[in-house]
């Protein structure tokens, strides 16, 4: 008897769960895809792109600077290789190889950095479309990350679109 009301209830269950299923209203964000195509991550793209060119442009010139130096000290080996200058000359290549590495380390940290950064921003504007989208068209729930998501469910477009005409992008 007592196991027929336990059957009994969680029929019940199940059946006012469907129900309310009914009106479940879900969307899915592909944030990957906003911090690649949306209006606030392009600008903060092309933003730190312009920040980071001076550095950049420094790295390439030494790069070819130590090229040109290794080119020349193998021109000279056949010629002097006991010469001190050309001891001098290695290392010197050898300093500014250390030198590079070091320029590229830093630059690459602090273009991680960068990024980290002005991604936060981007996303917690995409946050802010997200959940105002979500009132105005009465989601129960949005997913920012799934395995998988049907495009009748995917509100990605209208996050991108709002992004686009946010008046905060002037900011």
């Amino acid at each position: 008897m007592k196991m027929i009301k336990m059957g009994v209830l969680l029929s019940l269950l199940l059946i006012a769960g469907t129900a309310v299923a009914g009106d479940f209203k879900v969307g899915v964000v592909d944030t990957e895809r906003i911090l690649r195509e949306s209006a606030p991550a392009m600008k903060a793209e092309k933003k730190i792109e312009k920040e980071f060119s001076g550095r950049d442009q420094e790295i390439k010139k030494t790069m070819k600077q130590a090229k040109d130096m290794q080119t020349l000290l193998d021109k000279d080996t056949n010629v002097q290789q006991d010469n001190i200058d050309h001891r001098n000359k290695e290392r010197e290549l050898s300093a500014l190889n250390v030198n590079l590495q070091r320029m590229q380390r830093e630059f690459r940290e602090d273009l991680s950095l960068r990024k980290n950064e002005e991604l936060a921003v981007v996303l917690e504007r995409a946050n802010k479309a997200i959940q105002l989208i979500a009132e105005t068209e009465k989601f129960d729930l949005i997913l920012q990350e799934a395995v998988y998501r049907n495009p009748k469910i995917d509100i990605t477009d209208k996050v991108i679109k709002s992004l686009a005409t946010d008046k905060a992008d002037s900011k």
